[in-house]
């Protein structure tokens, strides 16, 4: 399995651990909230991006209620006028691996400096805008923990002949990636096999692999949960090959 699929595996059981905590859900609201308002719809039928953001949130068994709140506030319903905005910010872990991060705020100056704050702190550098975008490349990312080995076959082998760009499978889960407008044509397949996905979600999906040791790996890991923790964050990107032992203590110490 590629360094990035490790990291993919990693970050979705992360996300479990967030959801307990009540992070998730605030910021699952909060992409449901700007997809609605940037979409011009909150109906997911008609916007593609709320459609998605939805998905997730039930994958992480957000409330409907939440749901239907997060919505409104976006398409004005809601009695709350926060206007989030997006923005991305770059820089470079403490062993020199590419770190890309997005964020929904309403105030770029709070989030920048807390961006800025948790990247020093962490030993690595904030850059400019563009110093590592181009390490990246949109993907859509399908998840599926637990299959068997047999069943796992046959979606990848459906998944290559509908043009999915990668397939990997290691310890029970599937990793399928391809073009982001694949992302709809690799569900039905995975759910025309009686699977619902794990996770299905657009990702930024690093070109090259950057390899770190042991104790680079780690302090890259934290500061990327320094940053995740960060309320307006909504995801971090890194092109860090993180070796197995790295990942595993890292496992061991969130749990």
């Amino acid at each position: 399995m590629s360094g990035h699929s490790k990291w993919s595996t990693i970050k979705h059981k992360k996300g479990a651990l967030d959801a307990k905590r009540g992070v998730l859900f605030t910021k699952l609201a909060r992409e449901i909230t700007v997809a609605a308002r940037s979409g011009a719809s909150g109906d997911p039928s008609m916007n593609p991006r709320l459609r998605l953001a939805i998905d997730k949130a039930r994958q992480n068994n957000m409330p409907m209620d939440n749901i239907d709140r997060a919505i409104k506030k976006g398409t004005g319903e809601g009695s709350e006028g926060v206007n989030f905005e997006e923005t991305t910010y770059e820089g470079y872990g403490p062993g020199g691996a590419a770190l890309l991060v997005q964020a929904l705020t309403d105030n770029r100056n709070r989030t920048a400096s807390e961006v800025r704050t948790a990247f020093s702190r962490g030993g690595g550098n904030l850059g400019e805008l563009g110093s590592v975008s181009w390490q990246f490349e949109q993907k859509a990312v399908v998840l599926i923990d637990q299959i068997a080995p047999e069943l796992a076959e046959n979606i990848e082998l459906e998944a290559i002949d509908a043009g999915v760009d990668d397939v990997s499978f290691d310890n029970g889960s599937l990793e399928l990636v391809s073009q982001p407008n694949f992302l709809e044509k690799i569900m039905r397949i995975v759910k025309d096999n009686g699977i619902e996905p794990s996770s299905a979600t657009l990702s930024m999906m690093p070109i090259n692999l950057a390899s770190l040791d042991s104790q680079l790996a780690r302090q890259t890991l934290r500061l990327i949960d320094k940053l995740e923790d960060l309320d307006d964050i909504q995801n971090v990107y890194t092109n860090a090959d993180f070796p197995e032992e790295a990942l595993e203590s890292y496992t061991n110490d969130t749990h």
